[in-house]
């Protein structure tokens, strides 16, 4: 390489980090729970925080004042003020925004479930190619520091059981349980297996809501992985679960706790002292657990500097429409299977 390409700003900025854009403004659309969590964050992060937007007047008076940013009147406004912007508001108008956001040239990070169907989702994804803009989905588990301990594990799923377990609050209700919290499992599923998704077999029930409020849904890969999911928004417990097995290991991952452990099996004894051996059909094995170093975070911040970013160094978002769109895909599947059965017992 010749000193000139070596010290070409492109090649600083590729291994030096140095941003080709700073200062990105951004706004928020959405100040329910959520919303204020999000503005809380991005004073963590390197964006320019410019204002939000909220249908109800009140509250985001209110959010405006805490925070001391300003609050729009006219979501137009904010948009024609900011180079980005989070949507954060209910799921069903997440499409109309998104679109009147991204038509504009303007990035977008959209809170999960990011559009009510794959139609919409592939609109936006075409639309968002056409404007060369940057649109990252909310997916906040694959932050979870427990997700990244066993990143770099190399998983080879062959079977996958998830719980996800709430009790429940009205907030998030518009939409059902597969949407509001299964959502995160089939996103998790869609990041683990490299595999496409031969068939789903679902069942769900509704309790409180009008929509299933628990579900649980068996998926079948091309690959031979099997995953058999659980959400509920109707416990009394909460729980976050989500245990992987494969040949020689099995993988226990619990998001809400904060641990991670390994269970390895084995032919040859590398730390008799952290070892057992048992007897098997095919001769010794020896059996070790680890519990892999959980780096503590907070799984939002890091997402929007991930957001910041992809804008800064025109890189690809960490969570793609196009991931999103696999992980919809599965849930409108198993919300048709759950009408489906429902019609046959009604």
């Amino acid at each position: 390489m010749g000193i000139r390409n070596y010290f070409s700003f492109d090649h600083l900025r590729r291994h030096f980090k140095i941003f080709s854009v700073v200062g990105v403004k951004i706004g928020v659309v959405g100040t329910g729970h959520l919303g204020e969590i999000h503005i809380k964050c991005l004073g963590k992060t390197d964006f320019d925080l410019v204002g939000c937007y909220d249908i109800n007047k009140e509250r985001v008076r209110t959010v405006s004042e805490s925070y001391h940013i300003k609050s729009y009147d006219d979501i137009d406004d904010l948009i024609s003020d900011t180079d980005a912007i989070i949507i954060v508001s209910t799921t069903k108008t997440h499409y109309e925004i998104a679109h009147k956001v991204i038509s504009r040239g303007k990035h977008a990070f959209i809170e999960k479930p990011f559009v009510e169907t794959t139609e919409q989702g592939k609109i936006l994804l075409a639309l968002a190619n056409e404007k060369k803009v940057k649109v990252q989905l909310g997916h906040v588990e694959r932050y979870n520091p427990v997700v990244k301990s066993i990143e770099r594990s190399g998983l080879q799923p062959k079977f996958i059981e998830a719980h996800r377990l709430a009790m429940f609050n009205p907030r998030g209700n518009d939409v059902s349980v597969v949407m509001d919290l299964m959502i995160h499992d089939l996103d998790l599923l869609a990041y683990f297996v490299k595999g496409e998704v031969t068939s789903i077999v679902a069942n769900g029930v509704n309790v409180v809501e009008n929509s299933p409020d628990i579900c649980s849904a068996r998926i079948n890969f091309d690959n031979g992985c099997v995953a058999n999911l659980t959400a509920s928004r109707i416990s009394l417990k909460q729980m976050r679960k989500f245990r992987v097995f494969q040949e020689d290991k099995y993988i226990s991952l619990d998001f809400l706790n904060k641990e991670t452990q390994v269970v390895s099996l084995s032919e040859t004894s590398s730390d008799p002292s952290n070892q057992m051996s048992i007897e098997t059909m095919m001769g010794k094995k020896y059996i070790s657990i680890e519990s892999p170093e959980i780096i503590p975070n907070n799984a939002i911040v890091e997402e929007l500097k991930d957001f910041h970013s992809a804008i800064a160094d025109n890189t690809s978002t960490s969570v793609t429409i196009k991931d999103g769109l696999k992980s919809l895909e599965m849930a409108e599947e198993i919300q048709e299977c759950i009408f489906i059965n429902n019609q046959k017992s009604s």
